[in-house]
């Protein structure tokens, strides 16, 4: 097929904008731009930030950029970009083996980039712990904390056919089901009663003494009315809040820069309604990766927003066949034979990959940055998150995407979305791997980033996550004991070997006092033991959230610790019953405090400054259950506040927690406070997309504690600051900070597969906290490197180690001081 380049100096932005709508909505052959004329406009490219070097290269060939990059394996890839109508195109995608032909695989392909936006608002569950507390809402202390609200759904209106839906399935349900009822109470009383103010909520107020059930409201006299609607604060959402917007371009130009090992190719003139900005392409030296990005910001304040990006124009005669894995791990394809599609076909692919088969060899996949893509929900259900869409008989596009809420109608409520917070940069971006080889061998090198959605061994650790919510103990009467738990089979597909539960959070006999709950508490003992295994260790641990303020998980290292949250009038605080043994009741925060000395137990914030924990801990920075060594610190949750435009994930509900912290309690004797990875999720299944959503903490311990052994082991690794937490991508071997007085040196041997962005030095004197900040993008992708980093110590109390790759995931190693005090527990 012959191609007609006409040049033209200028072609109209109405011909521009109707090009990239037939792209995103294309219905009909019509709509498409015919691909035997192509009208190119002349390009200019700002070269000045480039620098060529071996394997990454980009010269102007007239009036196309061509960028060549060196992959994996020898191959070779290769990306053309020009101007077209004032667009960016990507005139050429090809790519080779090693002394192979090139395989062409896209021509004139167009960026399509669609953005829907609303608005975020406070929930009543943040709200609750503030009022608990005394705090005064005002409006500056609501905008301080609506950026991290959970209990956010910002594209649900209050009289849509789902909250219909929502209604009709909670009240009959609550009727017949006593673990729905008393969810739908703790919730009740999480939010409040809708338009009138607050009523009970889950303790999380200083302590208030003996025989105080948990749930006591203690509001702040003369606090004003809120507007409420549903779960949130405001006023109720209208059509008017919700934006749908497409990209469109007016560009004639581009600029070029090289950084380390990567190569940007940047095009400015971006606009997507209340967004605007550049689009930017992104190519790895050593890796057959591609990245687009729409590169966005907005002016406008409180903008919540999800994104679809990909490429339109893909040929059936270059591409002629779409493959993924569905839900249940089964092979499924689509030979685009069928109809034009009105509207992108979203894919619930396996591992969130979509790949597109050369019909001359080679393969083009799609798939989406494996964490910060996902903002944090209830479940894990895959609602699919890459789409194709057929725009004629030959021409189809594919890329990623979000879903507008969720499916679950329970879950309706909490579908909160990125946070765009005015004047900063939102990366919207989409992965492309341009292979040489067939669809299999792709989707392998497409795994290999996330070691195919696991968590890969490594020796002298052990992997270890906590925190679910899944009513085990009442599901597994419900089968028996030693039936297989389908919720622990899709953890241990993932490489998880240490499990901490969470039963009590809404159901059981939480708050009894006593023969209930100890009940109930010994069949949780056994079932979680019978659930054990060689190498899979499942724990009985709660989130029990009464007396110290805020929710917390408290974990002990005996499995059978029988406790009540209650502690009536005249109840002692331990005694030995005639079936449990030794019980405690307890019923402040130095009753637990002194339940935990003696079980040598632990505890750490969940979920720090939003949901339930809004304002802990920095409420009771100056309490002595959370001096003590007993309180680890805060979990590490994120997705809770996503903002696609940080280098860090959770950088300030947890990080800054954590950092600030260790500055109060810095030369006071006490222990460095943690960072904890945490899970705070509910039921799952085999057919979940858990992986985006499962940080994980890998301990230094020799061995998986059996089911009838304690383990002293678990607790001492986390007390010790004996572990790092990671994404999956990034691992963090051999860290130390070696030497003494003000020279040290830190050293960690890493590994990581996705292209690196920086290794980072952080640490705090006291008063304040900085960092130095080591670039890293000239490693490339699947590296490993030891790092002996000069660290200079003088008048420093506290140093850590953290490092964070190109698709945004994390590691990081726990603060330790540098002068080390002397600790008894």
């Amino acid at each position: 097929m012959t191609t007609v380049k006409i040049r033209r100096a200028a072609i109209s932005a109405a011909l521009t904008s109707a090009a990239v709508a037939a792209g995103f909505f294309a219905t009909s052959s019509s709509t498409v731009v015919s691909p035997t004329v192509v009208f190119a406009d002349g390009l200019k490219c700002d070269m000045s930030q480039y620098k060529a070097g071996a394997g990454l290269t980009a010269a102007m060939e007239q009036d196309v950029l061509a960028v060549t990059w060196s992959g994996s394996a020898g191959s070779e890839v290769r990306a053309r970009y020009a101007i077209e109508g004032a667009q960016p195109v990507v005139r050429e995608l090809a790519v080779r083996k090693s002394g192979g032909q090139w395989v062409i695989l896209g021509q004139n392909l167009h960026a399509e980039v669609r953005v829907t936006s609303g608005i975020r608002r406070m929930s009543t569950q943040q709200a609750q712990p503030l009022r608990a507390a005394g705090v005064v809402l005002t409006q500056e202390v609501i905008d301080k904390n609506r950026w991290y609200a959970f209990w956010d759904a910002p594209l649900l209106l209050p009289n849509s056919p789902e909250m219909a839906e929502l209604r009709a399935y909670t009240a009959p349900r609550a009727a017949i089901d006593p673990v729905i009822a008393a969810r739908g109470a703790a919730q009740a009383a999480e939010r409040g009663p809708v338009g009138a103010g607050f009523g009970p909520g889950q303790a999380g107020a200083p302590a208030r003494g003996r025989g105080a059930a948990p749930t006591t409201y203690e509001a702040g006299g003369g606090l004003p009315p809120l507007p409420l609607a549903g779960r949130n604060i405001g006023e109720p959402r209208s059509e008017k809040d919700i934006r749908r917007a497409s990209a469109s371009f007016s560009t004639n130009s581009c600029g070029v820069k090289t950084d380390g090992a990567t190569l940007e190719v940047t095009f400015p003139g971006l606009t997507m309604g209340i967004f605007s900005g550049d689009l930017r392409f992104t190519a790895y030296r050593g890796t057959n990766l591609l990245r687009m990005d729409a590169m966005a910001k907005t002016s406008e304040n409180w903008i919540a927003y999800k994104y679809e990006a990909g490429l339109q124009g893909l040929s059936t005669e270059l591409l002629s066949r779409l493959s993924w894995r569905d839900t249940g791990g089964q092979p499924q394809s689509s030979e685009l034979g069928g109809v034009i599609n009105q509207s992108a076909v979203g894919v619930r692919a396996q591992n969130r990959v979509l790949i597109a088969e050369g019909a001359k060899g080679g393969a083009l996949a799609t798939f989406t940055p494996p964490h910060t893509f996902f903002f944090t929900r209830e479940k894990d259900t895959n609602l699919g998150y890459t789409y194709y869409r057929k725009d004629a008989a030959n021409r189809f596009a594919l890329g990623i995407r979000q879903a507008d809420r969720e499916e679950e109608t329970q879950y309706l409520e909490n579908f909160a979305l990125f946070n765009a917070p005015p004047g900063t940069v939102q990366r919207m971006g989409v992965y492309f791997l341009v292979s040489p080889d067939g669809r299999d061998a792709t989707r392998q090198q497409v795994m290999a980033f996330t070691h195919g959605d696991a968590f890969k061994p490594v020796a002298g650790y052990k992997t270890f996550v906590n925190h679910f919510h899944l009513d085990f103990t009442g599901r597994q009467r419900l089968a028996n004991f030693d039936q297989p738990f389908q919720d622990l089979m899709a953890m241990r597909a993932l490489g998880l070997n240490i499990i901490g539960l969470s039963d009590f959070h809404f159901e059981l006999h939480a708050n009894d006092p006593g023969p209930e709950r100890f009940r109930d508490q010994k069949d949780y003992f056994e079932a979680t033991r019978r659930a054990s295994d060689k190498d899979f260790l499942v724990t009985p641990w709660e989130e029990p959230s009464a007396y110290f303020g805020g929710h917390y998980n408290i974990m002990f290292p005996k499995r059978a610790v029988y406790w009540s949250k209650v502690r009536q009038p005249g109840q002692p605080f331990t005694e030995m019953d005639p079936v449990y043994g030794k019980v405690y009741h307890t019923g402040s925060a130095e009753d637990v405090q002194a339940m935990m000395d003696a079980e040598g137990a632990y505890w750490y914030h969940a979920h720090p400054r939003t949901k339930g924990t809004t304002g802990y801990p920095d409420m009771i920075f100056d309490k002595s259950w959370t001096k003590s060594d007993r309180y680890l610190g805060v979990a590490f949750k994120p997705g809770m506040g996503q903002d696609n435009s940080e280098d860090r994930m959770c950088e300030w509900r947890c990080f800054d927690a954590v950092d600030t912290m260790n500055n109060l309690y810095a030369n006071t004797g006490v222990r460095p406070k943690l960072i904890v990875a945490d899970i705070d999720t509910y039921r799952k299944g085999p057919e979940d997309d858990t992986y985006a959503n499962f940080p994980v903490n890998y301990l230094k311990i020799d061995k998986t504690p059996g089911p009838d052994e304690d383990v002293t082991p678990v607790m001492k690794a986390l007390r010790d600051g004996d572990f790092f937490v990671t994404t999956g991508e990034i691992l963090i071997k051999n860290y130390s900070v070696a030497g003494t007085g003000a020279k040290r040196t830190i050293t960690a041997d890493l590994e990581w597969t996705f292209p690196l962005n920086f290794v980072e030095v952080v640490w705090g004197d006291g008063k304040k906290i900085d960092r130095q900040i080591i670039p890293a993008k000239d490693l490339g992708a699947f590296g490993t490197k030891h790092y002996a980093i000069p660290f200079d110590a003088t008048g420093r109390a506290w140093v850590r180690l953290a490092v964070w790759d190109t698709a945004g995931n994390g590691a990081f190693v726990q603060p330790v001081w540098l002068n080390a005090p002397k600790t008894t527990n």
